[in-house]
């Protein structure tokens, strides 16, 4: 009975661990949202998770490894390490063939997205002002991902020949892109106050009258 044991005790602690560190980033999040980048510290982030100093190093890394959980699990609505783009729903949105469904329901996606994803896109603006090596880098690398992923919405489009005559390839990825920017959502939404379902529609035909035939 003792391997039994001791697997239970393991899971128990890997648990624990799990909890600690999604009690810490959601601290980190909620922080870097409310006070800024700048204005977070550690030592503020270990008393909001209830932690110690040592035990956020341990669990996460230092405040840019944070935001960049943060961002992480932002996008994909939680700590589960698959990328959004091997997700069933994504994979089966982009295995349709009606491209208005497939453009409502990655706007859709998009959108949900954004209301977690746009503060914290603030934070990391800030910290590549900043950090050009750190959150410079960082910065690039979202950029880089939310255009591999508007990519993947275009290249399925080709695929359907629906894409809009004299729209080239590389035009249309930069709109979709664009779309995708979370800090649109931001000046739309949460500084001149139109709903999340008013955007949510508004993306939703803008899109299609940009790509589709």
């Amino acid at each position: 009975m003792e391997p039994v044991k001791r697997g239970y005790r393991s899971e128990l602690r890997a648990g624990h661990a799990a909890a600690t560190r999604r009690s810490i980033v959601r601290a980190a999040a909620r922080m870097f949202v409310e006070v800024g980048y700048g204005a977070t510290t550690i030592d503020a982030v270990a008393d909001a998770a209830g932690v110690s100093r040592k035990t956020v190093f341990t669990a996460v890394g230092g405040k840019l490894e944070l935001l960049k959980t943060a961002l992480d699990w932002a996008v994909a609505g939680d700590d589960v390490p698959v990328a959004l783009a091997n997700r069933p729903a994504m994979r089966e949105l982009l295995n349709g063939d009606d491209p208005v469904e497939l453009l409502a329901g990655w706007v859709r996606t998009l959108v949900e997205i954004d209301v977690r994803l746009a503060g914290l896109f603030q934070a990391l603006e800030i910290a590549a002002d900043g950090d050009a090596d750190g959150g410079g880098k960082l910065l690039q690398t979202y950029h880089r991902q939310r255009r591999a992923g508007a990519r993947q919405v275009i290249d399925r489009l080709g695929e359907l020949g629906v894409l809009s005559a004299g729209l080239s390839r590389t035009k249309a990825v930069d709109v979709a892109w664009l779309a995708a920017d979370p800090l649109l959502f931001d000046r739309m939404v949460r500084t001149s106050g139109w709903s999340v379902k008013a955007f949510e529609a508004w993306l939703r035909g803008w899109l299609t009258s940009q790509l589709l035939q």
